[in-house]
């Protein structure tokens, strides 16, 4: 009997939680739908490999093909349960998981699929549609560049210019950063043209007109705006140099300098509830025009003509601190020691001061005289030369500052112009400028796509097909940690409650935004224990701890998530 008594653990974690958002977020029905198995498939439909897949790119941060088969193996049982399926660990071997990602390459099915996501997602989660955030970021690698292939060498945000990368363009709902439009484009694209067919795509998959679409400069091209007029939304974005001269610059900036123009005080309410001065400006309205597809749109636009407190700060600290070492780089100029240059001609001396004046960049803030004079000294009898008299030339500069040219300087800091089509009445100057300054949503998204949990670098795939298959299945992981976080935050706003246990050494830390990482976080250790006897099957389960047994309240995910894996003893078949 001892011989055939066999105990197994597996280690469950936050499995069984993120299989169970997932079928609530449907994925698994409608990855199935836009990709159907072909007639020989076996096991495992492709939405329910995909599901688990995920499962274990987001339990373990780990994308690599090669390991999910490993990972299957030791969690059979408790994928069986949460799937309701018949699961095999061959259902993940590399070769089946690269033949899914040929299959999301398809970028008509994969359309597809966005559209029937997006929709399920705003139907079920009752999720704000009215705004939507657009970026690009890239993806370096050590790959090899082919002619017309995905991996390119071209401007690097990774900061990188020496390896080749990929592009992606993302399209997040405001304010959750949830992906409703993924392009992958070869690395060496132009952000400037991804801006209107991720706008298209957009529409297809919202079906909604009257969006407010926010992005860089790069969206701000004349065309890019005429686009969305002519669509019926709305855009908000800065003007580069390019789009707005200095020349026009400085006539939107000359009335507020003179001070004829009356400004507008933009406040932030910070975490203590109080309010904050960040900005101040005012608005004009200028009147555009530019042909879409043959036809000509006119409208008129509002130019947000702005003035960030925190830009002005650091923008007078960094120049003080400019100003600073090179007055400190002149003046040491002037010393006289054993083998540093002596200037003994003011044009010398001339040249390198205002060298270094340039060096710094504060041209035209110092005030550089320069002093020539003789001076006479008396050299001691040495040996059979006699003591005498010598006139040297000497050249001296002294530095200050021009603080008048200073404040002139600062005076134009800080200034920035937005564009936008939106009525002042939907859209007001504090709004506008408040709705930008959240850019950081759509970049903590790209911070979690590029690192953990999601882990699209570095990237062990060449083939392109392979590459642009991965890239769209992290962005349905995306989606899958921003609708939990969402979820539980909304549940506990509506509450007015807080959670804690969350932070490690600090157990009485609450919050009422907790990410997604610590959510799953809290699950760790779970281990489910099966107990095989010749007569009998033993199931048991980790109790779940009140901090657990709370987040699955949040995520209204029924009790059985987990008590179900250790439900009924089962006879042996």
């Amino acid at each position: 009997m001892a011989e055939q008594l066999r105990i197994v653990s597996e280690r469950v974690d936050d499995v069984p939680l993120l299989i169970a958002h997932m079928v609530r977020m449907g994925l698994p029905e409608h990855l199935d739908a836009c990709f159907p198995a072909h007639g020989n498939w076996q096991g495992l439909s492709p939405g329910w490999v995909v599901t688990c897949w995920l499962a274990y790119i987001l339990s373990e941060g780990d994308h690599r093909l090669s390991h999910a088969q490993a990972w299957a193996e030791g969690r059979l049982e408790t994928l069986g349960i949460c799937t309701g399926q018949d699961v095999r660990s061959l259902d993940f071997s590399d070769d089946r998981l690269a033949l899914l990602l040929r299959m999301m390459s398809d970028d008509e099915r994969w359309m597809a699929f966005e559209e029937r996501l997006n929709r399920h997602l705003l139907r079920v989660y009752t999720l704000p549609s009215a705004r939507v955030r657009i970026d690009t970021t890239t993806g370096s690698g050590y790959w090899r560049v082919t002619e017309d292939g995905l991996f390119m060498f071209g401007h690097s945000k990774d900061h990188r210019p020496d390896l080749p990368q990929v592009k992606v363009v993302l399209s997040t709902l405001d304010p959750l950063g949830l992906p409703v439009a993924t392009e992958v484009v070869p690395g060496n694209r132009a952000d400037d043209p991804l801006y209107t067919p991720a706008i298209e795509r957009v529409r297809q998959g919202l079906n909604k007109r009257g969006v407010l679409y926010i992005g860089d400069a790069k969206m701000g091209a004349k065309g890019t705006r005429g686009f969305i007029q002519a669509g019926g939304d709305y855009y908000l974005c800065p003007l580069s140099a390019t789009q707005l001269p200095e020349e026009e610059r400085r006539g939107y900036l000359e009335p507020v300098w003179r001070g004829e123009q009356a400004l507008v005080e933009v406040y932030r309410e910070t975490g203590d509830g109080e309010r904050k001065q960040i900005a101040y400006g005012y608005e004009r309205q200028v009147e555009m025009a530019v042909e879409v597809e043959g036809e000509q749109v006119a409208w008129t636009e509002r130019r947000l003509v702005v003035r960030s407190l925190r830009q002005v700060e650091a923008a007078e600290t960094r120049l003080r601190k400019r100003i600073e070492e090179a007055k400190t780089a002149v003046e040491a100029l002037n010393e006289r020691k054993r083998g540093k240059k002596r200037y003994d001609e003011v044009v010398d001396l001339r040249e390198a001061a205002q060298a270094l004046v340039k060096k710094h960049g504060v041209e035209g803030l110092l005030r550089l005289e320069f002093e020539e004079r003789v001076r006479r000294r008396q050299v001691r009898r040495y040996r059979d030369r006699p003591a005498r008299v010598v006139e040297e030339r000497e050249c001296r500069v002294s530095v200050t500052i021009d603080e008048e040219a200073v404040e002139e300087a600062l005076q134009q800091k800080g200034w920035r112009v937005y564009a936008t089509n939106a009525p002042a009445e939907q859209l007001p100057l504090p709004q506008a400028i408040l709705a930008y300054r959240d850019q950081y949503i759509i970049e903590r998204g790209y911070g979690r796509l590029k690192g953990r949990p999601l882990s699209l670098t570095p990237m062990y795939l060449e083939r392109d097909d392979h590459a642009t298959g991965l890239i769209r299945l992290l962005s349905i992981g995306l989606r899958v940690l921003t609708l939990l976080e969402f979820v539980v935050r909304r549940r506990l706003a509506q509450e007015g409650t807080r959670l804690t246990g969350l932070y490690a050494g600090n157990p009485k830390r609450a919050t009422a935004r907790p990410t997604a990482e610590r959510l799953l976080e809290a699950f760790k250790g779970l281990t489910l224990t099966l107990i095989r006897e010749p007569h009998r099957h033993l199931r048991h389960l980790t109790p779940l701890s009140d901090l657990q047994q709370q987040i699955l309240s949040l995520l209204d995910l029924a009790p059985d998530t987990y008590t179900r894996l250790c439900a009924n003893s089962l006879k042996p078949p």
